[in-house]
């Protein structure tokens, strides 16, 4: 595939194989896998530098936005969150740069993606349960996903520290948990809790019932969540209305389309 260079229009499927993106990044035991359970754990992805320099960084926007922390796309009390991280520091590049990353996404929404938005969680001690849910509603037709979600871990994901959990196969059905579940709070007797090493990433069909637990530790369980939707679906986070210069410059072109974004007519952040 040719190469592209600035100013010439690039499609997602060839933003992809610029990106590395290949039909075999993903084995097939590990499509397989993704298929049947809904989520799919891709193992290390950061690096001890990599995951020092983000949880830095956090430290920092959490110091610099105080109270207005996550603000752009959603406060839970309880929890730290951070909001339109992709803006925020080249660390955060990754999730719309890596190939097995983006492998795993384009394989749940058939090739047609764009980021929505790259928050990051952190549950604090004796906070931090969610019910059962999916990032998504009803849909009206099964296995027509719209939306894939990952789980950066920025510390180890433990029994007892907040872990996600997930119902293995729930993205099959079209219903939604509280539709079906008289308390999603509740223990599912299909759950498993995701665990797993900081520095590790894990990938779901955001329409798998899935929920932060109850963190049972003294320090806060941190991840990022880099969600994707397709491209005719509006982003959780308006990626065109928030982009900055900064970061446009410093994206590839291939980036760029992952991202969602055209360069603005004029610049105002």
């Amino acid at each position: 595939m040719e190469n592209f260079s600035l100013g010439e229009t690039m499609d997602i499927a060839e933003a992809l194989y610029e990106l590395g993106v290949r039909e075999d990044t993903l084995t097939q035991a590990e499509k397989d896998f993704l298929d049947e359970n809904g989520y799919l754990p891709l193992g290390r992805i950061l690096s001890d530098e990599q995951l020092e320099a983000i949880r830095n960084r956090q430290e920092e926007v959490l110091g610099e936005e105080g109270d207005k922390a996550g603000l752009e796309v959603h406060q839970e009390g309880g929890t730290d969150r951070l909001s339109d991280l992709i803006n925020k520091g080249t660390m955060y590049h990754v999730v719309i740069t890596h190939p097995r990353l983006l492998a795993a996404i384009a394989h749940v929404l058939k090739g047609d993606l764009k980021l929505s938005s790259l928050n990051s969680r952190a549950a604090h001690p004796g906070k931090g349960l969610q019910g059962l849910h999916a990032d998504w509603g009803e849909l009206e037709t099964a296995g027509d996903f719209q939306v894939c979600n990952s789980i950066w871990l920025l510390d180890d994901f433990t029994p007892e520290n907040g872990s996600t959990r997930v119902v293995p196969g729930s993205h099959k059905q079209t219903k939604t948990p509280h539709q079906v579940l008289p308390d999603p709070s509740a223990a599912h007797p299909d759950e498993k809790i995701l665990l797993g090493s900081a520095g590790e990433v894990v990938v779901f069909n955001a329409h798998t019932w899935h929920g932060g637990t109850l963190n049972r530790t003294d320090k806060p369980r941190r991840a990022m969540h880099g969600y994707f939707t397709r491209r005719h679906q509006p982003q959780q986070l308006d990626q065109q209305k928030y982009i900055r210069k900064a970061t446009w410059e410093v994206l590839s072109p291939a980036a760029r389309v992952v991202l969602g974004v055209e360069e603005p007519n004029e610049w105002t952040r």
